[in-house]
């Protein structure tokens, strides 16, 4: 069955990716994002896209009543949107933490909100939250952006489980490293933030790390998680986790099992 599909954060990276892939699949797929220009390719082949900004929730309204009134229904909700807030936690002003969080958590929540009466009353559907290996394991300088992805980790298992008797799946996906505009507006953010003062020598080698890796040959292409993302999408008895992508699988288990005292070695040794 061919399914109605709405995908945020479409103008770029991954979320692109996957909509071209559902698309080619003979979904029906909508492309939400703030640019709206850089999603004319998607409706050149016939996708949707609408505007989607997900600090203002008249526009998250608009974006859910839109699908809703044209198709009746929305099956599937690919959770992408999202940006990587970084720079020490005593650098990086409130207002910008709080803004992480309106962005990663609770547009992404409101959103879900929104569609999920229509999906209980169905009593079917999906929800795929892209979280990050970010969500089980930690970077100095990105403590904003790690708080957003476990607690985005933790909200979902709750809502997998709420959502379990009317027939709804909830399914994350922690990337890796992808190859995609993600990591150099980190690293410029990084150096807005904490290149001057106390932690400007740790920040600026954390930024030049992150730019070298970006612009090197070691991580994953963005079509690997572009068909990850379609497949946890429409598979029959989707995984509850999908791990994918340059040092994903590694990383966490480092973490999970040898504990944090290991962890932070292996990442500061990372940092020299």
């Amino acid at each position: 069955m061919k399914k109605v599909i709405l995908i945020t954060g479409a103008s770029s990276g991954m979320g692109k990716s996957a909509a071209h892939f559902l698309h080619a699949q003979g979904h029906k797929v909508y492309g939400a994002a703030r640019r709206t220009n850089e999603m004319q390719d998607l409706a050149e082949k016939g996708m949707g896209i609408l505007s989607l900004d997900l600090m203002d929730d008249e526009s998250i309204l608009n974006c859910v009543s839109e699908i809703l009134s044209k198709e009746g229904r929305i099956d599937v909700v690919i959770n992408n949107a999202g940006y990587g807030s970084y720079g020490s936690v005593e650098d990086v002003s409130i207002e910008e933490a709080k803004r992480q969080f309106e962005v990663n958590i609770f547009g992404l929540a409101r959103l879900t909100q929104l569609v999920l009466p229509s999906m209980r009353d169905k009593k079917t559907g999906r929800f795929v939250n892209i979280s990050s290996m970010g969500g089980k394991i930690y970077t100095p300088m990105g403590a904003w952006y790690h708080a957003t992805k476990h607690a985005l980790e933790g909200w979902s298992d709750c809502l997998r489980l709420e959502l379990k008797p009317f027939g709804i799946d909830v399914v994350i996906v922690e990337p890796g490293g992808i190859k995609t505009e993600w990591g150099p507006i980190a690293a410029d953010n990084l150096r807005k933030t904490s290149s001057k003062g106390a932690y400007a020598l740790f920040a600026n080698s954390i930024a030049d790390n992150m730019q070298k890796l970006y612009k090197g040959n070691t991580l994953t292409d963005v079509d690997v998680l572009g068909k990850t993302i379609a497949k946890a999408a429409t598979v029959n008895n989707p995984k509850t986790r999908y791990a994918k992508g340059y040092g994903a699988k590694p990383a966490m288990w480092v973490r999970k099992w040898f504990g944090d005292r290991v962890f932070d070695k292996v990442i500061m040794s990372q940092l020299k």
